[in-house]
């Protein structure tokens, strides 16, 4: 019976040891688990004060970092502009150098009739031919298909008739006579005016009659009368 006692009373003392052992250790895992979690407080309030407030070198960094993108941007737009100034230079030149292609164009089949009156005006064995009215024949229609084309598909007009009235707008005087005349007259024309619309590119050059002052003077008595 003693033993059994005995027994008895040291596994109640083991109970209670072990039972002491669990809350020591159960305390021991309570503290590290509210340090863990202050430690990580701390860290996450260090965290925030970071992401607040950047550093100098941080700040200076990203200043960096945005100056070579602005940098960059630049240095593209400068090559975007370059190219742009390069190929409107080079379309400006091209319009310049082939502004005339349409002219030109219309011109040479005017100039391939002339060659088809040119030869007729020889032989097959080229020898000239005895008579050349075919020749001018063919010259006067090509002049008539050639001012008819350049009036009705460019505005090219041309003027200068012998008699015409002298006008300084429209002719160019290279030589004068006086004669009887009121005013003065286009008596011979030695090159003929042309106008693109209504400017006038060439003036006629013309000999013009000056008045002698015969003719106002016969006028004069009759208007009076």
């Amino acid at each position: 019976m003693e033993e059994e006692k005995l027994n008895t009373q040291e596994e109640e003392n083991k109970a209670e040891t072990v039972s002491d052992i669990k809350e020591s250790v159960s305390d021991d895992v309570g503290k590290t688990e509210k340090s863990e979690t202050m430690e990580k407080e701390n860290t996450a309030e260090t965290t925030e004060d970071v992401t607040q407030e950047p550093t100098p070198e941080q700040k200076v960094e990203e200043l960096e970092k945005e100056v070579a993108e602005l940098k960059d941007q630049y240095l593209r737009k400068c090559a975007d502009f370059e190219n742009y100034r390069k190929r409107m230079f080079r379309e400006k030149q091209e319009a310049f150098d082939y502004a005339n292609t349409n002219l030109l164009t219309d011109l040479i089949a005017v100039l391939d009739d002339f060659d088809r009156a040119l030869a007729a005006g020889v032989t097959p064995e080229g020898e000239p031919v005895a008579d050349l009215k075919p020749v001018v024949d063919g010259i006067k229609i090509i002049n008539k298909q050639m001012r008819g084309l350049l009036e009705a598909k460019y505005n090219l007009s041309v003027y200068g008739e012998k008699g015409d009235l002298f006008n300084h707008d429209l002719h160019e005087a290279i030589a004068t006579n006086q004669g009887p005349v009121a005013e003065p007259v286009c008596t011979e024309v030695y090159l003929k005016g042309y106008k693109l619309k209504d400017r006038v590119i060439r003036p006629a050059k013309v000999m013009v009659q000056m008045p002698d002052g015969s003719v106002g003077s016969e006028e004069a008595p009759e208007s009076e009368n």
